[in-house]
């Protein structure tokens, strides 16, 4: 199975902060790929924006260099490598100040799709968005994105959201969530939406509980100067985790449309309730085997930032009222995953009997690494000797059912800046709904902020803290294991 490549429009690109770690080793790379697959047409421009004082000539050799580390040595051909880097040009511009704008407004070409990246810190996206709209780049067909954190409270992202109005309008603004570019976020819609065999199941009558899980290995080194005033709530809680709890959630939207997708997943947002102090388990991770403490990594010994947060959560809706949403993420755990698992209830009466055998149905969704869905069933054990039950998995993994056709999965980014390019904003998030999840995280943090606790320690290469197996544990449920 190998997937179409449908060509877009002509554009002309524009990364702001172009030398930075993300353009470096998400953007560009993501553009590369799309050229390589004959994604982009002919004529299709990107042009790279930062203070570094490059002309196209010396960024296009910065970019062949860098290329070489962060796309596989299978797909670096020296045909495509050379299209892709004609394709570029540079710009040297200050941000705040009047350097390099009317360069840049020269290069942009009128009747091509004009699309500006912001892969800068969000204390730069109002001046950015000022100064296109200053300088006549703000067209009512080009399309400006944003990259998370949008935002640090509620405050702040109505502000923001207010400041980017002023110059665009909504349809032109792209909140950009990597994970809802993911294959298999999009497949969890497909799974629900497109088969008759999930969705009426999909409901507090038959689903006892939902996990949410995203879990790294790695520490907070060499970013913890950002991590230690952001957290996990703000990392991940209040974006790329209630995105899932949000598609999980949602009632089924009249189309696959930007704007009707979007306002199911508000209504989501809205229906959660409030969150038990009892019902939350923060955590930091000590020092041991080998790693630094969150402390050290961070270099501040009186810091109260969680690296690890559970959260037990409640939606309170007519389909999932009674269902509990279990939720985590953390650093440094035992594994680098990130999945959604529907756990269903049990029948209601057993014709075989108490078996050791008989487990409830799993569906498990899995988004990183090795994306796949696997169901887990309960059949009888093959042999003679009576009706023994077993769990089996019916398992969809991506690269074993895919094939060859696994190569061609695009990487999120690469779908998410083609879908900008097609002015598609089905899987971007809408500022109303940015505001309304901070409306639902911002009480979590101010109430732990109010009673001043740290973190419970948790070891390096473990799943978190005691206390957050005791949240599952008091209901008579388990959290699924943390592994590769």
């Amino acid at each position: 199975m190998v997937s179409r490549v449908i060509p877009v429009d002509l554009f002309d690109l524009v990364i702001f902060g172009a030398t930075g770690d993300l353009a470096m080793r998400k953007i560009l790379p993501a553009l590369y790929r799309r050229d390589l697959a004959g994604q982009l047409p002919d004529g299709a421009r990107i042009i790279g924006a930062a203070r570094s004082d490059f002309t196209d000539a010396s960024w296009r050799d910065e970019l062949r260099r860098d290329l070489a580390d962060c796309v596989p040595a299978s797909l670096q051909e020296a045909g495509a490598l050379d299209r892709f880097l004609n394709r570029l040009g540079y710009v040297p511009i200050d941000v705040r100040g009047e350097d390099g704008w009317r360069d840049l407004a020269a290069r942009i070409r009128p009747k091509a799709i004009q699309a500006y990246y912001f892969s800068v810190g969000p204390d730069l996206f109002g001046d950015l968005a000022r100064n296109l709209h200053a300088h006549g780049m703000n067209s009512e067909t080009c399309r400006i994105v944003v990259e998370k954190p949008f935002g640090h409270d509620l405050s702040s992202a109505r502000a923001l959201n207010a400041t980017l109005a002023a110059h665009f309008h909504e349809h032109q603004v792209y909140r950009i969530d990597h994970y809802l570019g993911k294959e298999t976020v999009q497949n969890l819609m497909a799974v629900r939406f497109g088969n008759m065999l999930f969705e009426p199941l999909w409901n507090a009558q038959y689903v006892d509980h939902i996990q949410i899980t995203v879990a790294e290995t790695v520490g907070v080194a060499g970013r913890g100067e950002y991590y230690d005033k952001s957290g996990a709530v703000r990392d991940m809680v209040q974006n790329h985790m209630m995105q899932l709890l949000c598609l999980i959630a949602m009632e089924p939207p009249y189309a696959f449309e930007p704007d009707a997708v979007r306002d199911e997943k508000l209504k989501v947002i809205r229906a959660l309730d409030p969150v038990a102090p009892d019902d939350i388990v923060r955590g930091q991770y000590g020092a041991a085997n080998g790693f630094a403490s969150y402390l050290e990594d961070v270099g501040n010994p009186d810091s109260h930032t969680e690296s690890f947060i559970a959260i037990k959560a409640h939606v309170s809706s007519w389909r999932w009222k009674g269902t509990p949403f279990y939720l985590r993420t953390g650093k440094r755990l035992r594994a680098r995953t990130s999945e959604i698992v529907v756990t269903f209830k049990d029948p209601p009466h057993s014709i075989f009997g108490p078996q050791e055998g008989q487990k409830s149905n799993v569906l498990a969704i899995r988004l990183q690494p090795n994306e796949g869905i696997k169901l887990k069933v309960t059949i009888k054990e093959p042999g003679p000797g009576g009706m023994r039950l077993i769990e089996v998995p019916l398992d969809m993994s991506f690269a074993e059912a895919l094939g060859e056709g696994a190569r061609d999965i695009a990487d999120a980014y690469e779908r998410l800046i083609m879908d900008v390019i097609r002015g598609n904003q089905t899987l971007f998030m809408r500022g109303d709904e940015v505001e309304a999840a901070w409306a639902w995280t911002d009480p979590i943090i101010a109430a732990w902020d109010a009673r001043e606790d740290r973190p419970q320690l948790y070891d390096p290469g473990s799943s978190g803290p005691e206390d957050a197996l005791m949240l599952m544990h008091r209901d008579g449920r388990r959290w699924r294991e943390v592994k590769p």
